[in-house]
């Protein structure tokens, strides 16, 4: 689209419009009209840029602010859960009363392996009869970079409850609870098998 000049008749009616527009916003001021000459381009007088105050990397972040972790503990979240299992043979469980009839340790496999590690002992160790299990998985190495992403403590120690849970193996597993510190403590799982059928 081109852009054509206004005649003088056109450029004179547009002048009479624009005198009688009334603003929309009228606490602005209103603008001078502009002279009937030809437009002068005023320049700005070249403003010195202020000094670069000294700085370091993230001297304004919030230091010790709130953790990015937005989930309960995995502790708490233990505990929330419903007892599927008798409650006398749950308090004897949680006080380390009753011995793990088979163990598997998954210390230093990678997540893929221990997955499967984990599916066939479970599987084995209801094929067989057993009750009760304990699951090691260690509490995880403490990650040193503090970076902007949040990185769990323990990758197994959090995923071995979320794959008891998941079928297949959720049909076989009754009751996941953190094993007394004789068995491990927090880096260890009881879990409570199904009766075979």
């Amino acid at each position: 689209m081109s852009r054509r000049r206004l005649r003088p008749d056109e450029l004179d009616l547009w002048r009479q419009v624009a005198r009688t527009a009334e603003p929309l916003n009228p606490a602005q001021p209103r603008p001078k009209p502009a002279p009937a000459g030809k437009p002068t381009l005023e320049r700005p007088e070249p403003s010195r840029p202020e000094p670069i105050q000294p700085f370091a990397l993230g001297q304004k972040s919030a230091r010790g602010g709130p953790a990015h972790d937005v989930l309960p503990g995995l502790t708490d979240r233990m505990q929330a859960q419903p007892i599927a299992m008798d409650r006398k043979a749950h308090g004897k469980l949680k006080r380390g009363k009753l011995a793990p009839e088979a163990r598997i340790d998954l210390h230093g496999m990678t997540v893929d392996r221990a997955h499967s590690a984990l599916s066939g002992f479970i599987l084995r160790a209801h094929g067989q009869g057993k009750r009760l299990v304990l699951v090691i998985t260690g509490k995880g190495r403490r990650s040193d970079a503090d970076g902007p992403i949040p990185v769990r403590q323990g990758v197994l120690r959090h995923n071995v409850p979320h794959w008891l849970s998941i079928p297949p193996l959720s049909g076989f597993v009754m009751q996941v609870t953190t094993a007394h510190n004789r068995h491990g403590g927090g880096g260890a799982y009881y879990v409570y098998l199904r009766r075979p059928r």
